[in-house]
């Protein structure tokens, strides 16, 4: 059996855990520079607000209906999917984090009452982080997704957690679920399901295999094993990023070289961090750069470089060294830059890679990246960074942000007795 656990309004949430003022009020988040809406709570729907609308073009239904808005806090966000992650693994020998906000467990083993075992979980991640959960459990990862969704469509019903255990409960489960729906089948190979007249899910299942294989793939076939009860979709390990990008809209146009280096530096300081973080060394890096399509007046210029290393490097200060002197190469005068990024590509394991006999990377930043590393984890901010970094790692316009609860000392929450 597997369970899926999925944080209800995970970031609408999280912003509710150290504001509950906010129970039962419309939430929405904002992108990077409070762009477009990424999250809606339950109430927010509601009210009928999209999607990835632009906030500007939404500020009139938000004063109208009292919407609470807020700039994306993905540092509070990460630690509190670290936190409720954690809780979980408790209940599995297996987890399979599919997002920040869902994951699989493997409960082949585990002899108790599911759905009891289920609310156990919900309890205790409710109690721990605050943080509201549903569970959906079933025989196969495809099931388990259909099972989470029928658990959060009918709280009352479920409990916040609904088992399929029986034939019985996954032919009723299939017969209610829409075809777009179902986990991975999309909105392409939706449409190809109701040309043909398949509606629900149970009618996707009922399909020849031959038409399933020839028009959704491979992919699909697998999807309708699963979905028959039949484990197809195995538990997927964590492995190792094969590239590491960090990329941002800037909080306004750059014009200045030295604001535009500011930029990248910071960028490659953040991936050569991922870099470490996986034990990985990387040997060609690509370094970008774009104008503000929208201002049609303007310089139109997208410039991008691919450098190859002399030497495979982890190292934030050798990765800076090398991304400037691509940038140097890209950078022009008089134009004004809105995005730019950083990715570091073609890894090699740092543990077994076996140094050159002329070029290599400086041996005295292994132990100096260590100690950095280890600082500014202890502290949970930069506090050891580079000189030509600003102090604000991250430059946006974010003018609804909440505080960092569980990241920033100074900012943790006070309670007045």
């Amino acid at each position: 059996m597997y369970a899926l656990v999925d944080c209800n309004d995970f970031y609408a949430s999280c912003e509710r855990v150290f504001n509950p003022s906010l129970n039962g009020k419309p939430v929405v988040v904002l992108s990077n520079n409070d762009g477009c809406v990424i999250a809606r709570s339950s109430e927010a729907k509601s009210l009928g607000i999209p999607m990835g609308t632009p906030a500007f073009e939404s500020e009139s239904v938000f004063r109208r209906n009292d919407v609470k808005v807020f700039s994306a806090n993905f540092p509070l966000y990460g630690d509190m999917s670290r936190r409720v992650m954690s809780l979980l693994a408790n209940f599995t020998p297996e987890q399979e984090i599919y997002s920040i906000d869902e994951c699989f467990l493997n409960l082949e083993g585990i002899n108790v009452d599911l759905q009891q075992y289920g609310l156990q979980m919900k309890s205790q991640v409710e109690k721990g982080t605050g943080i509201p959960i549903s569970i959906g459990i079933a025989p196969t990862k495809a099931l388990a997704k259909v099972a989470n969704r029928i658990a959060k469509k009918f709280p009352r019903e479920a409990g916040g957690s609904y088992v399929i255990d029986t034939e019985e409960k996954r032919i009723k489960a299939l017969r209610w679920l829409k075809v777009e729906d179902i986990w991975g089948v999309g909105r392409r190979n939706a449409k190809k399901l109701y040309a043909i007249g398949a509606t629900k899910a149970l009618d996707f299942v009922q399909l020849p295999e031959s038409w399933v294989l020839k028009s959704m793939t491979i992919t699909g076939l697998h999807l309708q094993k699963d979905l028959k009860g039949i484990p197809t979709l195995e538990m997927v390990p964590v492995e190792k990023k094969m590239s590491i990008a960090t990329t941002r809209t800037f909080e306004t146009d750059l014009r200045s070289f030295d604001e535009v280096r500011e930029r990248i530096t910071t960028f490659t300081a953040m991936s050569a961090e991922k870099l470490r973080e996986q034990r990985s060394l990387c040997k060609r890096m690509v370094v970008f750069l774009e104008t503000n399509r929208f201002k049609e007046t303007e310089t139109q210029y997208y410039p991008s470089i691919q450098i190859k290393l002399p030497f495979p490097t982890n190292s934030t200060l050798e990765l800076v060294k090398f991304a400037n002197i691509g940038l140097k190469q890209i950078y022009k005068n008089n134009v004004y830059f809105k995005r730019g990024g950083i990715m570091l590509t073609d890894f090699v394991d740092a543990n077994e890679f076996q140094p050159s006999l002329f070029f290599n990377s400086d041996p005295r930043h292994k132990k100096l990246m260590k100690a950095i590393d280890g600082l500014n984890q202890k502290y949970n901010k930069d506090v050891v960074r580079l000189a030509t970094q600003d102090t604000r790692k991250h430059k946006m316009r974010q003018e609804h942000l909440s505080k960092h609860f569980t990241t920033d000392i100074n900012e943790i929450l006070t309670v007045e007795i």
